[in-house]
């Protein structure tokens, strides 16, 4: 019991780190004009036709990274583009408002709107990508980064992100049925153990009366158990860190930052997330890294994994759904900034509740989505009846909350401009 309760409070302070660069990378493209401008240009392609551009792209493109065929999932309608801004805009919410990311929401939204999982994976993939490159602050944090570990780690994420891209493609070329059901698989297992211990963490804090709040992610500068077994493991090569923090830094095996790495990459290809959702409690909690050497390793890392896999392992083959992604970015860049201020006027009680609630939803969609991919792979026998119901269980119950959901932040944020106002003029 004490392993699962571990297990979730690792992958909670993972979402809560990757929301904070969530929210970083939002407020950098925002407030520049610069990377305001660069977005612009991103969107043309966009608004004159997402299928005539990747058409025409597609032709141009030799053989050897892809050519047409691989670009011709990116067709393009308005219908399409506006889900897409959409889906973004709730995935952004809710990771400003609740400080844990929403980018969990993203893949069971697309696959639930009847894009295949592969597709739902890169396109994902590639928009954090886009947001990494914009609004990337790696000049300001290099002084936060151990050049050794992230050279290091970024070894075995790269293989990582290799292997994962291969299994997904793999799966997908043998069945795409069975290709849905692992991805689906996956995001059960994930959302399900985050729905549980956000859930517990919310009943307890009502019960208790105690605010656990962010300081709950902040981890001390003393090195947990296990990190001081893997520091004290001789193995060659030994890399030294965090000599800031302590008199003469702190030792680990190079091996141990390239298994980080490897199972970095590989979820983050697999999954379509950035990586940086395990990286921040893989490094704190395993490596014994000091927080702030893994703030800027993290950002780092993100940046070359992501682009990595977007590119490398899914853009080349086909799987970027170029229309759907920068509809992402559009809506989640507003969504961030939206939810990051009704912060200030929400019980942080409530928004625990509700980032449970919307996690629970992503479960329950993925939960309802699975007997339909047992049943067409011949694992299990059930009634199309019984698979529709399900379906539609899954479905409808994952978009009421949502939208629920952000309603609730719109209307806690237009309700309370007279208050949030003076606050946000300097």
């Amino acid at each position: 019991m004490n392993f699962f309760r571990d297990l979730n409070q690792f992958m909670m302070a993972g979402a809560r780190a990757h929301a904070r660069w969530e929210l970083e990378m939002s407020t950098n493209i925002l407030k520049s004009r610069k990377r305001l401008l660069v977005l612009g240009l991103l969107m043309i392609p966009v608004f004159l036709g997402g299928y005539a551009f990747a058409d025409a792209i597609g032709q141009a493109l030799p053989s050897f990274i892809g050519g047409k065929s691989a670009y011709g999932p990116s067709h393009y309608t308005n219908l399409i583009f506006g889900a897409s801004v959409l889906v973004g805009l709730c995935a952004g919410l809710i990771t400003g408002c609740i400080g844990a990311g929403g980018g969990f929401i993203i893949a069971p939204a697309l696959m639930s709107a009847g894009v295949k999982g592969i597709l739902a994976v890169g396109t994902d993939l590639f928009h954090i990508f886009a947001k990494a490159i914009m609004g990337s602050v790696l000049h300001r944090k290099l002084g936060n980064i151990s050049v050794s570990l992230a050279v290091t780690f970024l070894i075995g994420a790269v293989v990582g992100t290799t292997v994962g891209g291969y299994i997904n493609r793999s799966i997908y070329d043998a069945n795409p049925v069975l290709s849905d059901m692992f991805i689906t698989s996956v995001y059960v297992i994930i959302l399900g153990f985050l729905a549980y211990y956000a859930m517990s963490d919310y009943l307890k804090s009502r019960s208790k009366k105690v605010v656990v709040a962010e300081g709950a992610t902040r981890i001390a500068e003393e090195i947990p158990a296990m990190g001081k077994r893997l520091q004290s493991i001789n193995i060659p090569p030994m890399l030294t860190f965090d000599e800031s923090v302590t008199p003469g830094g702190r030792r680990i095996s190079a091996l141990f930052l390239v298994i980080s790495g490897f199972i970095v990459g590989m979820a983050a290809a697999i999954m379509g997330v950035g990586g940086g959702f395990l990286t921040f409690p893989m490094f704190v909690y395993g490596l014994g890294v000091s927080s702030m050497t893994t703030v800027g390793t993290d950002i780092f890392q993100i940046v070359f994994t992501a682009g990595y896999a977007a590119i490398g392992q899914y853009a080349i083959y086909g799987f970027i759904f170029y229309t759907l992604a920068m509809g992402m970015l559009l809506g989640s860049l507003i969504g961030i900034q939206i939810g990051s201020i009704v912060t200030k006027v929400v019980p942080g009680t409530t928004i625990r509740g509700f980032y449970a609630i919307t996690v629970s939803a992503g479960f329950l969609n993925r939960v309802c989505a699975l007997p339909d991919k047992l049943v067409k792979m011949g694992y299990i026998s059930l009634s199309q009846d019984v698979i529709k119901i399900a379906d539609m269980i899954g479905n409808a119950g994952f978009f009421i909350i949502i939208t629920t959901f952000a309603v609730w932040v719109f209307y806690c944020f237009f309700s309370n401009l007279s208050v949030l106002r003076p606050k946000e003029v300097n």
